[in-house]
């Protein structure tokens, strides 16, 4: 494994990688894949963003609702499910 790594660090190896991207894709393709994959890069850190705000916005709200409050939706859940059990028994 160390073996692989120290080869793909190697300067040699990455002008051979860079030359044959430059082949493939010739030099009038390159700016446009430079491009693209700073869009995807920016949508991709942006869709981070947005998830992360939404995190904290999610936690701010939990932390507004105090234990009892928690603890009272609890119990009627619980409820709400026992009555379900009990009218598909009776079924």
């Amino acid at each position: 494994m160390s073996v692989l790594l120290f080869a793909i660090e190697s300067p040699t190896i990455i002008i051979l990688v860079v030359a044959a991207i430059f082949l493939l894709f010739g030099g009038s393709k390159l700016p446009q894949l430079a491009r693209a994959l700073g869009q995807s890069k920016k949508a991709f850190k942006d869709g981070l963003d947005s998830a992360d705000h939404d995190d904290r916005n999610a936690r701010s709200k939990l932390d507004a609702v105090d234990d009892e409050t928690l603890f009272e939706e609890a119990r009627r859940r619980a409820q709400q499910i026992k009555a379900d059990e009990t009218r598909k028994i009776e079924r």
